[in-house]
């Protein structure tokens, strides 16, 4: 039986709401991969460029961070007041022929113009995609967005284990240019299948200049931007130099780390986001400050578990202990966008969410890997090879800061939250 609003789905497009979701999870999933597969390629990558770690972590990090984030306001903008899903089928088009083009980069200077193109398409991708599943899942808005949100796990795993493959199989160029022309072929798909639900008119929007003020006014959208933010700036830090850190400190070949990190990230990740949908949903019924609270407790959780991993004798011990960090390093991402959805009106959602990734995503994504990467360079006179290893597991400590502000955050959410129009 079809749930909940599904029948307006259906008559507004012809094409059931869990093939929309499927085919938005699609390209978050590529939205990832395009971003991981630059960790596990780090170690051919900088060799053939001769690149230090500094100049690799803003390749990896502040070169697609500046107009990702830059973008991501007046994207969403674009997309609030024309359709989404066209918006986000040209992101997807965009960021594919670009990674595409990365392939073909023969020096840093090169590869970073390339990443500044991905993050170009990339900006147009998940704020209007947050909007339209919060549209089509009102019954159950978390837990499809935690749905959705497994884009990210999977991403990671699958750019880690394909890149490997690839890079093994074929060379790291042509790993670029298989995953470009697969962004490009998804492309039309979600033009053609993806439409909107009915959305109150143009004219009686509220302009861009009106969306940030209003969730600025609210210190819930400051406390969960900043906190998620310090999560992410781990978080991407992590992703793109773990794998370096298990060949280096691990003695791993290229194919081998990424096996075992594509398990980690799969299945501690997708049990993470999954059950932050699933928890929040069910706690944040009765009180909505567990959409705050269950993320500050995962961070907690995750400063021991990921320092304790990295710095294992063996990978028998350090498998298991990564893999409950992936999970709870990635808990976060149901609770807090279905929070920050919930912080503006429904016609200004992407928007709102747009603000939201502004944040993010200039900190956690241009800041993170190369705080890890100048780190690391830092201490190799010092450390030698374990120079990295260190640097990752200090950077877990930030996750402290992160739940401080989310729990902080929960005690004003209940207070700035915007329900949903009758």
């Amino acid at each position: 039986m079809p749930g909940p609003g599904e029948d307006v789905a259906n008559a507004a497009r012809g094409a059931p709401r869990r093939l929309i979701l499927g085919l938005l999870l699609l390209a978050y999933i590529l939205n990832f991969v395009d971003r991981q597969i630059l960790g596990i390629l780090a170690t051919p990558i900088k060799a053939d460029l001769h690149l230090s770690d500094t100049q690799y972590g803003a390749i990896a990090g502040l070169a697609f961070a500046l107009l990702y984030s830059a973008l991501g306001i007046p994207l969403a903008y674009l997309a609030d007041r024309t359709s989404r899903s066209a918006v986000i089928a040209g992101s997807v088009a965009v960021w594919s022929v670009f990674t595409g083009l990365c392939g073909a980069a023969m020096g840093y200077g090169q590869l970073f113009l390339c990443r500044l193109g991905v993050g170009f398409g990339e900006a147009g991708g998940v704020a209007p995609s947050y909007a339209l599943i919060s549209d089509y899942f009102a019954d159950h808005r978390a837990r499809a967005l935690a749905i959705f949100s497994l884009g990210a796990p999977i991403g990671l795993a699958g750019g880690t284990f394909l890149g490997a493959y690839l890079a093994t199989s074929l060379g790291w160029r042509l790993a670029f240019v298989v995953l470009g022309i697969t962004g490009v072929i998804l492309a039309p798909l979600i033009h053609f299948y993806v439409r909107e639900l009915p959305r109150p008119s143009v004219a009686n929007q509220a302009p861009v200049g009106q969306v940030f003020p209003l969730v600025a006014r609210k210190p819930t959208f400051w406390l969960l931007a900043f906190a998620s933010s310090l999560s992410s700036l781990c978080g991407y830090g992590l992703a793109v130099w773990v794998p370096s850190v298990m060949m280096r400190s691990f003695h791993l070949d290229l194919l081998t780390t990424g096996k075992f990190l594509a398990s980690l990230l799969l299945v501690g990740g997708s049990a993470g986001v999954l059950a932050g949908g699933w928890f929040s949903d069910r706690l944040g019924r009765a009180d909505r400050r567990w959409f705050a609270r269950l993320p500050a407790i995962a961070w907690l959780v995750t400063i021991p578990t990921y320092a304790g991993g990295l710095l294992a004798p063996n990978l028998w011990i350090a498998w298991p202990l990564l893999l409950i960090a992936n999970a709870f390093a990635i808990l976060w991402l149901g609770p807090v966008t279905t929070a920050v959805q919930h912080l503006a009106p429904r016609h200004m959602r992407s928007t709102a969410a747009a603000s939201f990734l502004l944040i993010n995503n200039l900190i956690g994504l241009g800041v993170g890997p190369l705080l890890i990467g100048r780190l690391s360079d830092a201490l190799k006179q010092s450390y030698g090879a374990d120079a990295l290893r260190n640097a990752a597991v200090a950077c877990t400590a930030i996750y402290a800061v992160a739940a401080l502000l989310a729990w902080v955050a929960a005690s004003r959410l209940r207070s700035d939250w915007v329900a949903d129009e009758a």
